[in-house]
């Protein structure tokens, strides 16, 4: 069961391509992303590297694009050169933060105290699972979102939807099973608004997407087939 009543949604983590990610490429995608939200109301997260938080949040601003932070370490604000405190997320601005990618795994006990403290702080949380287990034993958690990826298919240009649809079934059964209301996103291998439209049917509200939007030559025309594709398979 699909929570309804609400937009699909394209999540985009630019990841640190260089030098896709970063700069006028990074500001490019913010531009991008903020005429498709514009032409078509689908809900539009993007996720930059930290470098790149400040300058795409003043790319999106006074638009509904929102602006997520790529992971949050599970410590507190202090003496601990390097590490990203929830707390300074969120003065730098985001309206939220990916945590658990496939890329920066986190202990169970770590995600929940990140997500505990994000929501005392206002701030979304998405946080990964790579199979229907991890993402029922994280939706206990309560995040606003789940995304689940299957690591051996992110990157490959072979979407999850099509290569293993029983991934997102299972996930969406097992991850509603203990939570009613969290956001199910599915991703990995997601670079067409076919492998959207299929992933929504199967029982998502959205996807996460990285190198297929990031890389693409024109980002633009990928987000837009990807949310016209979402629209159309909620219709």
């Amino acid at each position: 069961m699909r929570v309804s009543g609400l937009k699909p949604i394209i999540a985009v983590n630019y990841k640190a391509y260089h030098p896709h990610s970063f700069g006028e490429n990074a500001l490019r995608i913010a531009r991008d992303a903020r005429r498709v939200w514009e032409e078509t109301g689908v809900e539009i997260i993007l996720a930059p590297p930290f470098t790149e938080i400040h300058r795409v949040l003043k790319e999106v601003e006074g638009s509904g694009v929102k602006v997520f932070a790529q992971h949050a370490d599970p410590v507190e604000p202090g003496a601990v050169t390097g590490y990203i405190p929830v707390e300074g997320l969120k003065e730098a601005g985001v309206q939220g933060v990916i945590l658990n990618h496939s890329e920066h795994r986190l202990k169970i006990a770590d995600i929940n105290m990140l997500i505990a403290k994000a929501r005392r702080l206002g701030l979304k949380t998405l946080a990964c699972a790579d199979v229907p287990e991890t993402g029922a034993a994280i939706a206990l958690l309560k995040p606003d979102m789940i995304a689940v990826e299957p690591p051996e298919l992110i990157g490959t240009g072979v979407s999850v939807s099509k290569a293993k649809p029983e991934v997102i079934t299972n996930s969406v059964s097992m991850i509603r099973s203990v939570n009613k209301e969290v956001l199910i996103l599915t991703g990995a291998g997601i670079t067409t608004g076919e492998d959207v439209y299929q992933a929504i049917k199967l029982g998502t509200i959205g996807v996460l997407v990285a190198s297929g939007i990031v890389k693409a030559k024109d980002p633009y025309s990928v987000m837009k087939d990807m949310a016209l594709n979402a629209l159309k398979a909620l219709a």
